[in-house]
């Protein structure tokens, strides 16, 4: 089982914590994380885009010249798909995207991704995160200590109130609880930054 540092917020290690290796310890499955990621895309869409068929459009109704003698090509209609203000083909409706994933495909590919920060170097367990009062500056003086790179995901066990709005003022920084992390919001960050607790928590539900 691979050993970690723990941090304070000043950025100075005050212990370590052993990690679980069917958690933190996964080899990297390609195609289980790129189902997931796809799902989690998918679920993101909205389902609202919609267009008119050559049925829906209004007007059209009148044959625009006669079937014969013009030089033209036969037309029943204006509102046919090459005419202007006509109808389009296999016009967009509103639907569902969602894509159900198996629950086990779901934890692995949450593994994966955790591992994945255990193994670049990435993730880094802090005692804990707490805030006085919210304090944008407080937050990116921990962020500096910790030495974090562009994109910061950072998760914690509960919600903490000032911890989150000190930090939503900071580009490309995003705080999380613990209950609500996902693979896509993990494979996305650049520095991994959870607190001992959390990190406890994720082992119960995943080891």
């Amino acid at each position: 089982m691979p050993n970690i540092a723990v941090y304070n917020m000043e950025g100075k290690q005050v212990g370590d914590i052993e990690l679980n290796d069917e958690v933190f310890g996964v080899e990297f499955n390609h195609a289980a994380v790129h189902q997931v990621v796809k799902a989690q895309l998918a679920n993101k869409r909205q389902g609202t885009k919609s267009a008119l068929t050559r049925t829906e459009v209004a007007g059209g109704g009148k044959k625009p010249y006669k079937q014969k003698g013009t030089g033209h090509a036969r037309q029943g209609s204006t509102r046919a798909p090459q005419w202007y203000k006509g109808g389009v083909v296999f016009a967009p409706k509103p639907r569902d995207f969602r894509l159900a994933v198996p629950k086990k495909l779901n934890a692995l590919a949450m593994k994966c991704a955790l591992s994945s920060h255990v193994k670049e170097d990435t993730m880094k367990v802090l005692d804990a995160i707490t805030f006085e009062a919210p304090k944008t500056a407080e937050m990116v003086k921990m962020l500096k200590a910790l030495n974090t790179g562009k994109k910061t995901l950072v998760v914690t066990a509960e919600k903490e109130e000032n911890a989150v709005k000190s930090a939503r003022n900071i580009p490309n920084v995003k705080l999380s609880v613990v209950n609500n992390i996902n693979v896509l919001d993990i494979l996305n960050a650049d520095s991994f930054i959870i607190t001992k607790e959390a990190v406890e928590m994720v082992q119960e539900v995943y080891a």
